[in-house]
Parts: C-alpha cells; sequence; structure tokens
C-alpha cells in the first residue's frame, strides 16, 4: 500500500502551484499510538472551493477543526474563497489558508489530519483515492462517484487502507431520519409494500460541436476535466452537474439523499435492487424491485414530492421521510418520534455529521454515512440513469455489482479514463 501510494502520487499529472510552509502540527502528531489526542485540534485540507465547501467550512466546529490549506484547479476561486471566508470571520487576523493547483500538492507538503474532498462529481472519486492512499482521513461529498465499478474500487482501497471515510450524505445524522428509517427496519407499521420516489431528471450529453472560448486565467483546464474525455474549453462546460459525461443530473444530486434514505429504510446498506424498468407513464419515471418483493417507484413530481427521501406505502399505514422531517397517515401510527434537529443558520444542517466524522477518526469505528453506503446508494441512481438510457427493463446482480447476461447494459457500469487519471488497483 506504501508503495502504490508513492507511485500513485507521484505518477499524479496535475500541475501544482506554490508551496507555503504550514505552521500547526498535526492531530494525529500529538497523539498516542497514531491516534488523534482527545483535546487537539484536527487540522483539515479542503479539496474544492466551490458553494458546497464553503458552506461546510461553516459548519467544523472550531474547538474540534482547523483548516490550514485548500486546494483548487481554478486560483481564483481559492482567492475569492479566502475573501470570503476572512470577511465572515473564519479566518481570523493572523491566520491564513495556505492555497494549492493541487490537491495531490497539498497532500505531500501539508501535514493534514483529514481531506475534505468537494469537488465537481466526475472528480470526487480519484481525488477522494488520492486522499485515502496519503493516509488521511476522508469526508467526501455525494454523489461519491459518477460510475459504479469505480465505487467499489474505491470501496476497497479504503478498505485496504482502515482510514476512515464518511460520505456527505448528512441525513444520516439526523435524529429524526435516523428514527423512521429505523422503525420501518424493524417492521413497526408491517412490510413495505411500495416505495414512492421523486422523479429526479437526468442531464444532457454535451454538444459535439460548440465554439471553443478562452480558458479563464488561473484554471487548470486539465485537471478540472479529470479522467474524463478532454473537450477545448467553453463556459457551459462549468456547469457540470447539467452534463452527462460530468454528473448523473438531479438524480445523483438530490436522488442522492432519496435514495440513501430508501436503502437506509429497506435494510439495504450493503446490498441493491435486482431488477429495475421503465415506469408504463414514460417521462423518465423508473420501477425497481428489491429481493425480497419491494417496489421502489422513482415518480413523484420532485417540486412536490420529498426531496430527500419518500413515501414508504406498509401494511399499517404511510411513512413520508424527508430531510429532517416525518409525516404519519394516519397520524398517531407513530408517537414516540424525537424532535426535529435545530436549524444551523441559513444553510443545511451539516455539523452532527462532521461531528460524527471527527468521533469516527479518535475511535477508529465505521461513521453513520461509510464509503460502502455512499458507494451502494448512489449506485441505485446509477442503475436509474442507464434504465433511463438503455430504456427497456434490466436484471442487476447487487452481489457480483453487474447487470446479468447484458453486454450492453454493463458498457456503462464503468468509463474509459485518461491517462495519468485512473483509479490505482489495490
Amino acid at each position: 500500500m506504501k508503495q502504490n501510494r508513492r507511485t500513485f502520487l507521484k505518477q499524479s499529472t496535475i500541475l501544482a502551484t506554490t508551496l507555503v510552509i504550514p505552521t500547526l502540527i498535526p492531530r494525529s502528531a500529538l497523539a498516542q499510538n497514531g491516534m488523534p489526542g482527545a483535546n487537539d485540534r484536527i487540522i483539515i485540507g479542503f479539496v474544492g472551493t466551490g458553494g458546497r465547501a464553503r458552506q461546510l467550512m461553516n459548519h467544523i466546529p472550531p474547538e474540534r477543526g482547523k483548516i490550514v490549506a485548500i486546494a483548487d484547479f481554478w486560483r481564483q476561486k481559492m482567492i475569492d474563497c479566502v475573501k470570503e471566508k476572512e470577511a465572515n470571520g473564519l479566518i481570523k487576523d493572523g491566520e491564513h489558508w495556505n492555497m494549492y493547483g493541487s490537491d495531490v500538492e497539498m497532500f505531500e507538503k501539508e501535514k493534514l489530519d483529514c481531506a475534505f474532498v468537494i469537488t465537481q462529481d466526475h472528480c470526487r472519486t480519484i481525488a477522494a483515492a488520492r486522499a485515502i492512499l496519503a493516509e488521511l482521513d476522508v469526508y467526501a461529498e455525494k454523489a461519491l462517484t459518477t460510475y459504479i465499478a469505480e465505487g467499489r474500487k474505491l470501496v476497497n482501497i479504503v478498505r485496504k487502507s482502515k482510514q476512515v471515510f464518511q460520505v456527505g450524505s448528512q441525513q444520516r445524522s439526523m435524529k429524526l431520519n435516523e428514527f423512521g428509517c429505523r422503525i420501518l427496519r424493524e417492521g413497526k407499521l408491517g412490510k413495505v409494500k411500495v416505495v414512492q420516489a421523486c422523479n429526479y431528471p437526468f442531464c444532457d450529453s454535451i454538444p459535439k460541436e460548440y465554439e471553443e472560448q478562452p480558458i479563464p486565467e488561473g484554471l487548470n483546464w486539465d485537471a478540472w476535466q479529470g479522467p474524463t474525455e478532454y473537450r477545448k474549453f467553453h463556459p457551459m462546460l462549468l456547469g457540470w452537474m447539467g452534463w452527462r459525461e460530468y454528473a448523473g443530473g438531479e438524480m445523483t444530486n438530490w436522488g442522492a439523499h432519496g435514495v440513501d434514505q430508501i436503502q437506509w429504510a429497506l435494510g439495504a446498506d450493503e446490498t441493491g435492487p435486482v431488477a429495475t424498468a421503465p415506469h408504463p407513464d414514460g417521462n423518465g419515471k423508473i420501477v425497481m424491485k428489491y429481493a425480497n418483493g419491494t417496489e421502489v417507484r422513482f415518480e413523484l413530481d420532485q417540486a412536490k414530492g420529498p426531496n430527500g427521501g419518500a413515501i414508504f406505502r406498509c401494511e399499517k399505514g404511510n411513512l413520508e421521510i424527508n430531510r429532517n422531517n416525518l409525516k404519519a397517515n394516519p397520524q398517531n401510527l407513530i408517537t414516540d418520534a424525537p424532535e426535529a434537529d435545530p436549524p444551523e443558520g441559513p444553510t443545511w444542517i451539516a455539523r452532527p455529521h462532521i461531528e460524527n466524522f471527527f468521533d469516527c477518526m479518535a475511535s477508529r469505528e465505521r461513521p453513520h454515512a461509510d464509503v460502502e453506503i455512499g458507494h451502494r446508494s448512489i449506485t441505485v441512481c446509477h442503475l436509474a440513469n442507464i434504465t433511463r438510457i438503455l430504456n427497456r427493463p434490466l436484471r442487476w446482480n447487487p452481489q457480483k455489482e453487474e447487470f446479468v447476461n447484458d453486454a450492453e447494459a454493463n458498457s456503462y457500469v464503468d468509463r474509459p479514463r485518461r491517462s495519468g487519471y485512473e483509479l490505482p488497483e489495490v
């Protein structure tokens, strides 16, 4: 693993920028037996400085964690991020964050305990793998992957390394969501017969022909594209969530949250559906079936449905799970639910999830949204999108993680990667 780490990091083709010597000792260096000390702050590096990264920066418990460095392929974004955090007081007088144009350089030069990997979707898996091979614990946003096979490779890397890996499915750390999913798993509402989820939209392919535009100053366009096919620059491509080559649309964005709650409630954290097909209504709707016969129907209007969960139709009644919210029908179906988590300002609740990650860094236990959980949940989202592409029924083997006797469908499980951006084999 050590040799693999050195080789993998040295072979990376991502360009580095300036080196600034850090001034803080990593938390792990102050602890015994390589574990973070209970009274020492965790030293953090952020990979990605976009909108979601900046939200999470605000949720780091200051008494427990300290951001010392950031990495981004676009230097102006880092500059803007630092200015914002200086203005809102997150970076205090006399403090500074070291800036790097490469996560590889940050991992090599900084003395970090963990990395928060908050990149665009198509670069997230490889950045997370690099952090793990740099012997860091990792908090990675969802969607964890853009293809199913790379998720399994990432799980294997994490398991061999023994690092702690938390996926940013923060509803796993919300008391109401835990309660709702648990009582469904325990059969308190009887058998779950049908699950109704939102019909989260897919996205379009990048046009084959478009006019090339000048690359903005300070943007490492090659590194920004990561493992995907190299394309000439155009500002439209920066809206990566809308392009099939870079992401899975809302199905892997909000769908990652909603599907995660379905997997949790059905007790399917280490498995998935066995069949998937286009919905009779069309319009991109999908029907899936699990081995126990439960159907999951992606059919609700996303503007009206529970974005962060689903409606579970059970023998004793219905339970709607959404972010930090439960609705039962009949209303007296549940009477002992906990209070909702209090809001944390204008952004979604994330601090309890980060706290759980920090706790597990000390205990070395698996966190609430371990890498296997994140991989299995986003796999269901990928299955929905593959079904839309092929527009026909498919059979899925969740143990082998492949389609049954279907070479065409299996061609969508992975993708070619550009030289220098391959995932390591472990």
